[in-house]
C-alpha cells in the first residue's frame, strides 16, 4: 500500500455515518484525516492544520459549502474536491467557478473518490515542476514566477485555484496557440480528470474575473469562436 503520512486531507460534512466509513479507508491509504462538521468548524480546522486537500459537502448546518470554498480560496490554492448531492450541471459548474478543482456526487465509492484524490493531488504535485524564471507580459502588468507559482497582476498577488494556475500556465507558455477544452483538460488538469468539458470554460471564466481588467474585453484569455482559447499577452 501506497504511504501518504505527509498528506493530510480535510474531510467536512455533517453526515456522521460517512465520515465514519471514509476515514479508515482514507487513513488505510496512508492519508492523515481530519473531520470537521460544519462550516465553521471547517475553517478553523484549515487555518490551524493546513490540510493538503479537502473534501468538502456543499450542504453544512450553519453555511453553505460555497461560502467555506469562497473563503479558503481567498487565501490558498489548497485542492478542493466538492461532496455533493446536486446533480444538476449548473449547480456542479457554480461550484467549479467558485475554485473548487472537482466534484464527486452523492452516492459515490470510496474506491472512486480516492481515484479523484491521487489524480488531483499528483496534478497539484506537477505544479512544481517549472524551472524558475518569470514570464512577463505586457510591460509588466502580468506576471507569472514559476518557482513561486504565483501570478501577480499590476503589482497585486492574484489568488488561482490548482486547476487555473495550471491551465494559465499551460497556455502562456504557448501564447497564440489555440487550445482546445479537450486539449486543456489534458494538459492542464489530466486524463484522470472526468468533469464536463463544460467545465473548463467555468474555469476561465473565473480566470477572467481575476486577471482582466475588463472581462468584457479580455487582453489574456481570449475565446476563439467554435475552437477553444487561446492567450494573447505580449511577453515583455
Amino acid at each position: 500500500m501506497v504511504q501518504n503520512k505527509d498528506i493530510s486531507i480535510l474531510l467536512v460534512d455533517d453526515e456522521v455515518r460517512l465520515v465514519e466509513a471514509l476515514k479508515p479507508y482514507l487513513m488505510s491509504f496512508g492519508y492523515n484525516v481530519l473531520e470537521a462538521y460544519s462550516g465553521k468548524d471547517a475553517l478553523y480546522m484549515f487555518e490551524k492544520e493546513k490540510p493538503s486537500l479537502v473534501l468538502l459537502d456543499l450542504m453544512l448546518p450553519d453555511m453553505a459549502g460555497e461560502e467555506v470554498c469562497m473563503t479558503i480560496r481567498k487565501t490558498s490554492r489548497v485542492p478542493i474536491i466538492m461532496l455533493t448531492a446536486k446533480v444538476e450541471e449548473e449547480d456542479i459548474l457554480k461550484g467549479l467557478e467558485i475554485g473548487a478543482d472537482d466534484y464527486i456526487t452523492k452516492p459515490f465509492s470510496p474506491r472512486r473518490l480516492v481515484a479523484r484524490i491521487q489524480a488531483l493531488l499528483r496534478r497539484s504535485a506537477n505544479d512544481t515542476g517549472f524551472t524558475g524564471e518569470k514570464l512577463s507580459f505586457n510591460d509588466g502588468d502580468l506576471v507569472i514566477d514559476k518557482q513561486k507559482h504565483e501570478i501577480w497582476k499590476n503589482g497585486e498577488l492574484i489568488h488561482l485555484t490548482s486547476n487555473e494556475y495550471k491551465i494559465v500556465i499551460t497556455m502562456a507558455k504557448h501564447p497564440r496557440k489555440v487550445f482546445t477544452r479537450d486539449e486543456l483538460i489534458k494538459l492542464a488538469m489530466g486524463e484522470a480528470y472526468d468533469g464536463y468539458d463544460r467545465g473548463v470554460d467555468s474555469h476561465i471564466k473565473n480566470i477572467r474575473r481575476k486577471l482582466e481588467t475588463d472581462t468584457k474585453s479580455p487582453r489574456y484569455i481570449l475565446t476563439v469562436h467554435g475552437v477553444g482559447y487561446k492567450f494573447g499577452g505580449e511577453q515583455a
